[in-house]
């Protein structure tokens, strides 16, 4: 899948809202411990304008709770791109400073950075000169690429077991680290959304050759026999999914050709809606 293809905003948002309490006590456990989990709401989704840019950022992941019994946000931004950011730090104090103009209360800013290289990120933006520092802004940072994924396996924490597919394993561990990310899914007897949400983030980040999936029902098959026949349930459980959604898209895309061909030859459109059973929207939309 083409790096353009993923819509990595959506799918870390679905993930850290569903998730969010588990992806605090899994990365950062000292913010836990002064969060009212219980006062917990996701706000709109803010939209910055860089006046002297042009440009405009948004806000992944907005969050209204209690910190210490008052009211306080938590900013949450994901940073995919792969490419040095000189001002990234800076931005970050922007996305604080408008907000905290905004709302007039305390914001705890944290940056994910999610992409596959490994570098040392800024976590702070100062303002100083020799005789006074005029500003010393920090947030907290995490780099998913530094983790170190055998770490989080015993943990029965489903953002853990999503995330092992962004962290810093090499090709070469490719099958064990999904092996060990659908043990944690037997573990975590979700239900079938949540599983399906987690399934879908780890499919996105690493998915596995043929050959791969084949590597990996040998390993299987030499578990312990209660758990190898649930692993192995699972897999083939999403492979029926994943085979059932590809014939969807077939089958779709076979209706379009036909309605195609049958534009080309002057038919109306409420005919092809009643030959193919193709939306009258689409097919209008297939005109122009």
């Amino acid at each position: 899948m083409s790096e353009t293809r993923i819509d990595h905003d959506r799918l870390f948002k679905e993930l850290l809202s569903t998730f969010f309490e588990e992806f605090v006590l899994l990365l950062f456990p000292r913010v836990y411990e002064h969060v009212d989990f219980h006062h917990l709401s996701f706000l709109s989704e803010e939209v910055l304008t860089d006046v002297t840019a042009g440009e405009k950022h948004r806000v992944d992941l907005l969050v209204e709770t209690k910190l210490k019994g008052e009211d306080g946000l938590i900013i949450v931004h994901i940073e995919h791109q792969s490419y040095i950011q000189p001002t990234f730090s800076e931005r970050m104090f922007i996305y604080f400073s408008r907000l905290f103009q905004k709302h007039r209360r305390r914001i705890l800013p944290i940056a994910i950075f999610s992409y596959d290289a490994t570098r040392g990120e800024p976590s702070s933006f100062t303002v100083e000169f020799p005789f006074l520092t005029v500003l010393d802004f920090r947030f907290l940072t995490i780099e998913l690429r530094k983790l170190p994924w055998r770490e989080y396996i015993r943990q029965d924490n489903p953002v853990a077991a999503a995330l092992l597919s962004k962290m810093g394993y090499n090709e070469d561990e490719r099958i064990e680290v999904k092996k060990e990310f659908l043990r944690m899914l037997i573990r975590l007897e979700l239900d079938e959304a949540k599983q399906r949400l987690l399934f879908g983030f780890f499919e996105t980040y690493l998915r596995l050759s043929e050959e791969e999936e084949i590597r990996l029902r040998n390993e299987v098959n030499t578990m312990e026999e209660k758990e190898a026949a649930k692993v192995m349930e699972l897999i083939v459980s999403y492979e029926q999914r994943g085979m059932v959604k590809g014939m969807e898209k077939g089958m779709e895309k076979a209706k379009m050709d036909v309605a195609k061909r049958m534009l080309a030859k002057g038919y109306d459109a409420d005919t092809i809606h009643e030959l193919t059973g193709l939306p009258l929207e689409k097919i209008e939309q297939m005109k122009k």
